[in-house]
């Protein structure tokens, strides 16, 4: 109804004015010049996405043009090199930007944390003519990416996967079908995980596939519990033909490329994680303040109180764990890998409840659509889901231990 709609508007905007208040524990320790990525970002969400947050997840809409003005500050391709139209920054910067927007919307945020991804891959992995081929427009967002590994038959065990892509002179034939692809059908440029060679992940490749291609198409738009801002699809290769130009890297390193754009997506999704849990807590703290039962606001209520201080100190410790991660893969360290998966794990599973308990906090309104509290809940809860699972997260870790 429209008084509904004009509810979630208001509460949208409220929402943007508690989430542009400063909050000193974000920038502890970050230089001048984060603490301006930070401030900027943070800006950028209060206005142009939280006040939307609401309209996009219930009319399930792509925000293209919001994107865009996100990339005009240099958000569509953050660490991607200059010489493309990349900022260069760090993926600790990264992880500070995409936390940032997230607390205005945590959906749209992580479509363009992928976008990022996909625009790195291509950047590192890509020669020369790729990397001015693609990567411009996708860092000006006048294109947009989505990566595409998981299918149907392969998930968690993404080193079986099907799709293959025959040579054949200079090109290659796909043949084959992926699955929960993140902006399928809506993103111009697809960055494809293909067999060109046996089983197991030396036999996979790399290819960008360009929509429009003969043979590629999409399946029906997925119905999802969160993650509305964000159109998922299959994406579909039919004797798909893709010139041998277009593959990244040698045959064979495709998994390699793939696990490699993984570690930093395993950091943007779980800095995702962490600005829901910072948006919830600020709404949780404001609720507390002006919901009154028994006489008192509930702020004076020492089980809230303790509750409130315990997801406080959650999230600050997975703020602390994805912050470490970032700077390992940024100094090429040798136990990255394993910081990233921990990091991912943590915080993804910490800052789902934080956000989960922020909405018990509200009562019966927090399961309302009205109030954003729940939007938070529902958008993360898959973070424990992709860019590997949290199980997966967990037999990362363990193998390091016992092999090292």
């Amino acid at each position: 109804s429209c008084t509904r709609a004009a509810q979630a508007q208001q509460d949208g905007v409220a929402a943007a004015a508690v989430l542009s208040l400063p909050q000193p524990h974000t920038s502890a320790g970050l230089t001048e010049e984060q603490k301006e990525f930070q401030k900027v970002a943070l800006d950028f969400a209060a206005k142009e996405m939280a006040p939307h947050m609401a309209e996009w997840d219930e009319k399930e809409i792509f925000p293209v043009e919001t994107m865009r003005k996100a990339a005009q500050l240099g958000f569509g391709g953050i660490y991607v090199k200059p010489d493309v139209g990349g900022s260069g920054l760090s993926r600790l910067d990264t992880s500070i930007i995409f936390e940032a927007l997230s607390t205005g919307c945590t959906s749209t945020t992580a479509y363009m944390s992928i976008h990022n991804m996909c625009a790195w891959m291509i950047d590192t992995f890509g020669n020369e003519e790729q990397r001015h081929r693609f990567c411009p427009s996708l860092c000006s967002m006048e294109k947009f990416a989505s990566y595409c590994l998981t299918e149907p038959g392969s998930g968690s065990d993404a080193a079986s996967l099907l799709t293959s892509a025959k040579r054949k002179g200079d090109t290659y034939v796909l043949n084959g079908s992926k699955a929960f692809i993140s902006g399928g059908g809506d993103t111009d440029v697809y960055v494809v995980m293909c067999r060109t060679g046996g089983p197991g992940p030396k036999g996979i490749s790399c290819v960008v596939l360009e929509k429009g291609t003969p043979g590629l198409s999409f399946g029906k738009k997925e119905k999802k519990v969160g993650w509305n801002s964000q159109p998922t699809r299959a994406v579909i290769f039919e004797d798909c033909v893709v010139p041998v130009g277009n593959r990244l890297g040698a045959e064979g390193q495709g998994f390699n490329i793939a696990m490699k754009g993984l570690n930093g997506g395993r950091i943007n999704i779980a800095s995702c994680s962490l600005g829901a849990a910072h948006a919830s807590v600020l709404l949780a703290q404001e609720h507390l303040t002006v919901r009154k039962q028994f006489g008192e606001p509930l702020a004076s209520n020492q089980y809230l109180q303790f509750r409130l201080a315990e997801m406080a100190t959650r999230l600050v410790a997975a703020r602390l764990m994805v912050r470490n991660a970032a700077r390992a893969l940024q100094d090429g360290r040798e136990d990255a890998a394993v910081l990233c998966s921990m990091a991912k794990l943590f915080a993804t599973d910490e800052c789902f409840a934080v956000c989960n308990q922020a909405l018990q906090m509200h009562g019966g309104y927090g399961y309302l659509k009205d109030y954003a509290v729940q939007q938070f809940v529902r958008d993360i809860r898959v973070h424990q889901i992709l860019e590997g699972t949290n199980e997966v997260m967990r037999m990362i870790v363990a193998r390091n231990l016992l092999q090292g």
